[in-house]
């Protein structure tokens, strides 16, 4: 049974199941090439390096993303149109959302993370900002087939909103999948608005991923930190540096550690040799043509509908119907 807090903010855990950070790490640094799944880049203070590498000069896809909403709100609300159920997986801070909610005027808004008492947290805040809002929050994995909990019973049209050029981080296939999970779940009646990373100059998506200020690495290099802290590994961070390049062949973003020394690095009974030169895998990010993205939206059972993008053409925002 769902938690109720007040009239306005409905909780529901779904009590995903929660992957090992071990058992993933153990699995990755096995495989050849090494590779750790991105989302162990998010404890504390991953996140918190995150939101500074989105204030830096050189990363583009947020302040551009929300420009972009703030520039046609009027016909992303026409789009969405009022009274919907504004459903967001994946929701983390909710703030993207919030320019939405300024203008638009849901029957509800429905954020979606893995994370428990974080979304709990955020809900309240939200109930809190938005006097008029109600706010159905559910913790669950976003990635896998998603049931929303009670939401028939509304009878209300569901739209969806994935910002952040998220789809990226997904391997085609899998962003296949997604895709046609979202279809599901809002159905024919509803539709998707999502941002999505266009691809342009690699020099500008280069240095998106190599800021000045270094935060990109730290962020990188946090994950080796974690390792150390929470599994009692021993990775000498001098042995290792951020790597960050566009493989204009495959589109895609590739983020490693390279290991620049060669070592052995101990996780419980495990033991694992790093020569010099080799490297850890940590994240991807697919850029788009606006004929890809649609190529994929469509075999996903989506009609594109509208498309927005800034003046510069580095990023774009889609509303697709079921």
């Amino acid at each position: 049974m769902p938690s109720i807090t007040g009239e306005r903010l409905l909780f529901h855990d779904m009590k995903p199941e929660q992957s090992s950070f071990y058992e993933d790490t153990i699995k990755g640094l096995n495989c050849r090439p090494r590779s750790i799944p991105p989302k162990y880049f998010y404890d504390e203070h991953g996140s918190r390096l995150f939101d500074a590498i989105c204030e830096t000069p050189e990363y583009y896809p947020t302040r551009t993303e929300i420009a972009i909403i703030k520039d046609n709100i009027d016909e992303i609300c026409e789009c969405l149109g009022e009274d919907c159920i504004l459903i967001e997986p994946g929701s983390g801070a909710s703030k993207k959302v919030r320019v939405l909610l300024d203008a638009l005027n849901p029957h509800a808004y429905m954020p979606l993370d893995i994370s428990s008492d974080y979304l709990y947290a955020i809900a309240r805040d939200l109930v809190s900002e938005y006097p008029e809002l109600r706010v159905i929050a559910a913790c669950l994995d976003f990635t896998a087939p998603i049931t929303l909990p009670g939401h028939s019973e509304h009878g209300r049209r569901i739209e969806a909103f994935f910002p952040g050029s998220s789809i990226g981080n997904f391997e085609p296939a899998d962003a296949l999948v997604f895709l046609n999970n979202i279809h599901n779940l809002v159905e024919k009646d509803g539709g998707l608005l999502i941002g999505v990373d266009l691809k342009k100059d690699p020099s500008i998506i280069n240095k998106a991923y190599n800021d000045e200020q270094g935060i990109t690495a730290q962020f990188n290099m946090n994950i080796l930190a974690r390792m150390n802290r929470e599994l009692k590994a021993n990775f000498d961070f001098d042995c290792f540096e951020h790597r960050a390049s566009y493989n204009e062949a495959l589109g895609r973003l590739e983020m490693h550690l390279l290991c620049t020394n060669s070592q052995i690095v101990n996780i419980e009974n495990n033991k694992f040799k790093f020569k010099k030169g080799e490297s850890i895998h940590t994240e991807n990010s697919y850029k788009y043509s606006v004929t890809d993205f649609y190529s994929l939206a469509e075999e996903a059972g989506f009609n594109p509908q509208q498309t927005w993008i800034d003046k510069n053409e580095l990023f774009s925002i889609h509303y697709l119907k079921a």
